[in-house]
């Protein structure tokens, strides 16, 4: 971020989902070529839409940046309003000569980049984009045979294992801030709505990658396993980039964790999807696969409360409520059932989703969501995923249902995963319905 070859008087770093000091790119070229950098955060009334789980979260990510910036030297400058206009407004109120931020995908981004870079130039003020939302760049990589974005995982895989990664950089030491910029007050934190979610925060993302990269090694056989428990728990962090996901790759990789990685390689691979796709959300990428859902408002509400009668799914929504957060093979499991044991359409289920999920963006949830609902990436749009099959191969002694279900506690081993089977007088004392009238049949447990 350089003005004409020479080193800038001012530059201002806009945040938005890049909420840390490490590894962040934008910051540290604005610290190493301007002497002085304003950084800058702005809440969009327009985003009042966020859940509370994510407000709550993002809430506690920025008073954690404004500590760490103010150990820098530095503070971190909030302002509410149009996020373009309050950054052309601090800019000029500074004589700023750039303004720098993170690349990202998602409409709402694009949208914001395109009038920042019109009201820039209106201003004669340089910006630039960075990288730092995902390992490798989301435009970066191209299918041989052309198209803007890899379809199918595999070849996508290995075109990102073989790219050249960028290089991690450094922390600033200090950060100059100029004279006379109020730093206005950070929002009152909001309560949410999930009384188990993780908290907010670089500092608590660092702990967390601290004490995961300790216990990295079983991931490869654990990582299925829902009583286990055996995942990073990162996500949040690195859908709000209070962690850098380089940085994740990178120690993994020191740590021959190749099949974490793969996870993380996933998670760039729906950010190419979601540049090319920019309606991810709301409209199929395989409209032909998107023809035949039916309506139930009743079997949508019993999903949403976890009362669908099916443990093992009933857990998974319970957990989402009760964390903001659900286990990776648990999210596999409700969204099939909803999709296609209930033949209810998907869009219900992301919207539910980015309502509880502490790392719900549009490129993971959604992707994700598309590929389990055969509308989007999947090879085999019309697997199947049953869930007491997986419940008994995940979840053999029942520990993950009897953790979130409680009326079960009282049922041993695996015969939680189907309480319809134990003696009625027994069923009968358990409080729990039995599966949806539309599935009471137990043939459809057994399809493949």
């Amino acid at each position: 971020m350089k003005a004409a070859g020479r080193r800038m008087k001012t530059a201002v770093v806009l945040f938005t989902r890049d909420l840390r000091v490490r590894d962040n790119p934008a910051l540290a070229a604005a610290c190493a070529n301007a002497e002085r950098v304003v950084p800058l955060f702005v809440l969009d009334p327009a985003l009042g839409r966020l859940s509370a789980n994510r407000t709550r979260f993002l809430h506690q990510a920025l008073a954690d940046l404004r500590a760490t910036l103010r150990e820098l030297g530095a503070d971190l400058v909030i302002r509410t309003g149009d996020p373009i206009a309050e950054t052309i407004k601090v800019a000029r109120s500074v004589g700023a000569e750039g303004i720098g931020l993170a690349a990202d995908v998602s409409r709402y981004a694009k949208r914001r980049e395109e009038r920042l870079r019109e009201e820039c130039e209106r201003h004669r003020i340089a910006l630039r984009l960075f990288p730092g939302v995902t390992v490798v760049d989301p435009g970066e990589l191209r299918p041989g045979g052309g198209g803007a974005a890899y379809k199918v995982f595999s070849p996508y895989h290995r075109s990102w294992r073989d790219a050249r990664w960028r290089d991690e950089v450094a922390t600033p030491g200090t950060i100059t801030m100029p004279d006379g910029v109020t730093a206005g007050r950070l929002p009152a934190l909001p309560p949410g709505e999930s009384p188990d979610a993780a908290q907010g925060g670089e500092t608590e993302a660092r702990r967390r990658l601290t004490s995961w990269l300790r216990h990295i090694g079983p991931y490869p056989d654990l990582h299925n396993d829902l009583a286990a428990d055996g995942t990073s728990r990162l996500s949040p962090y690195l859908r709000w980039g209070c962690l850098s996901p380089l940085e994740l790759a990178n120690a993994a990789l020191a740590q021959d964790a190749d099949d974490y990685v793969r996870q993380l390689c996933w998670r760039d691979f729906y950010y190419q999807v979601a540049l090319s796709y920019p309606k991810l959300s709301t409209e199929p990428i395989r409209p032909a696969a998107d023809t035949e859902w039916r309506t139930d408002a009743d079997a949508l509400k019993h999903w949403e409360d976890g009362r669908t009668g099916v443990p093992v799914v009933d857990a998974g929504m319970r957990q989402l409520r009760a964390e903001g957060w659900m286990h990776n093979r648990a999210r596999l499991i409700t969204a099939a059932f909803l999709t296609k044991h209930l033949g209810l359409d998907w869009r219900p289920g992301v919207r539910w989703f980015f309502r509880w999920l502490l790392d719900g963006d549009v490129p993971n949830n959604s992707g994700n969501w598309q590929w389990v609902a055969g509308t989007g990436n999947d090879t085999r749009p019309y697997r199947r995923f049953n869930p007491i099959r997986q419940a008994q191969r995940f979840d053999p002694e029942g520990v993950y249902v009897r953790r979130y279900v409680p009326e079960l506690k009282g049922v041993e081993g695996g015969a939680a995963h189907q309480p319809w089977r134990l003696p009625d007088e027994v069923r009968r004392g358990l409080d729990y319905p039995g599966p949806l009238e539309s599935h009471r049949d137990e043939a459809v447990w057994l399809r493949p």
